[in-house]
């Protein structure tokens, strides 16, 4: 006999054969909604104990670096010899003190010396021939000046011979070419003293010029004799300044060519104090800024008085003088860290300083959520910052508290759970 099959109504029909289709449809609708609205962050488990948290704070933020300095001192003349030589004596030690003009080191110079032996010689030719020349001259005068003589007393003979004769011939008493030998002799005569005077006229002004012109070439040599033995003085290297030697690097028996530096003098009693900048600051630094340091519990000041231009290394240097009183017992090559103040401090959201900046750039940081159960990856952005604090711009507020030790171990984590 058939049994009569009950067909099943209300909930029961969910656990049908014929409901199973819709199962598995439900099921897989349920699995895709999962996967598109599940967080997409990677999670990373770590240590609380292990991390450095801070509280971001709304307070003063002082603009100001942290910069090393050495000091210098405030003038630096270097010594360079203004003659070649080789070294023959050492005077003065490095680190002695030293007054304007004192000698440091003797050097010799051999070819110097014939140089000054030649000039010495040449000299002497020179001043020799010209006082032969002038000799010569001299006598050339003299006979001049007896032809003149000697024609003048020519001319006043046939001048008187020939009034004579005129005198004749106008009483007929001799032949006219007689008197006509007379005119003429004594107008031959006449002309030629007037060409010895001429003569005599312009041997003088061509002996004065010469004889000028020699003296002028003598005086020439003396002067560059003179010069060559001024050179020999300078193989003395002496002083230019009251200082300190504070470099002398030479040794005996070297050769040391014409301007090559062989030390420096240093100024006693004022220094500056010489910084390198990182090159980031370099549109900020200019000179006037204020920067300040401590030494033996007292503070001092000092200012830039001059900002190079020249980058190197990513590093720029300035140069900062005292302003007011020096530290005590101050010394070349001491080591001072100063305070260099960029800018006034004014009131913004700060953060305390941290090696996650070194991982993040600043760009963003790890935010500890209210309970305190987890730190999420944040965007934020990063202004001026000083050795303490980082100046927020964007992403943070007051009283929340962020990671701020390394990031190295986190890799690409979005959420830390404690």
């Amino acid at each position: 006999m058939d049994k009569m099959i009950e067909k099943k109504t209300g909930w029961r029909v969910a656990f049908t054969s014929k409901a199973l289709p819709y199962w598995l449809g439900t099921l897989l609708l349920v699995f895709v909604v999962y996967l598109i609205a599940r967080p997409n962050n990677k999670t990373l488990r770590v240590d609380k104990t292990s991390m450095l948290v801070n509280t971001v704070l709304r307070g003063e933020f002082n603009d100001y670096i942290r910069i090393s300095g050495r000091v210098q001192p405030l003038t630096t003349i270097q010594l360079s010899p203004q003659e070649g030589g080789i070294v023959q004596t050492i005077l003065i030690e490095e680190g002695s003190a030293v007054k304007a003009g004192d000698p440091i080191l003797i050097l010799s110079n051999d070819n110097l010396d014939l140089q000054i032996l030649n000039s010495e010689a040449e000299l002497a030719e020179k001043e020799n021939i010209l006082r032969n020349t002038q000799i010569q001259m001299e006598q050339q005068k003299l006979d001049v000046r007896q032809n003149e003589l000697e024609y003048g007393t020519q001319v006043e003979r046939l001048h008187r011979a020939y009034v004579q004769q005129k005198a004749l011939y106008d009483d007929k008493l001799i032949a006219k070419e007689d008197y006509l030998k007379a005119e003429e002799d004594y107008l031959l005569a006449q002309q030629k003293y007037e060409l010895i005077v001429e003569r005599a006229r312009q041997d003088s002004l061509f002996r004065g010029t010469q004889i000028d012109r020699m003296e002028e070439s003598l005086e020439n040599m003396l002067l560059n004799m003179q010069m060559i033995r001024k050179r020999k003085s300078n193989l003395v290297v002496k002083a230019p300044i009251d200082g300190e030697l504070g470099l002398l690097d030479v040794v005996l028996g070297q050769s040391i060519a014409s301007g090559t530096r062989i030390g420096q003098i240093n100024s006693v009693g004022v220094y500056k104090v010489e910084a390198q900048i990182d090159e980031h600051y370099i549109d900020r630094v200019v000179a006037g800024l204020e920067a300040t340091f401590e030494r033996q519990g007292e503070t001092y000041s000092t200012s830039i008085r001059k900002v190079y231009p020249e980058v190197r290394d990513g590093k720029f240097k300035a140069d900062f003088k005292f302003v007011g009183d020096q530290p005590e017992n101050i010394r070349s090559g001491q080591t001072y860290y100063l305070n260099l103040q960029l800018g006034q401090p004014e009131e913004a959201v700060i953060i305390p300083r941290g090696t996650f900046y070194q991982k993040t750039g600043g760009k963003w940081i790890y935010v500890v959520d209210k309970d305190g159960g987890r730190a999420v990856r944040r965007e934020i952005r990063i202004g001026r910052q000083n050795p303490q604090y980082y100046e927020v711009l964007e992403g943070l507020e007051p009283g929340e508290q962020v990671v701020t030790s390394g990031y190295e171990t986190y890799g690409d984590s979005d959420v830390l759970v404690f």
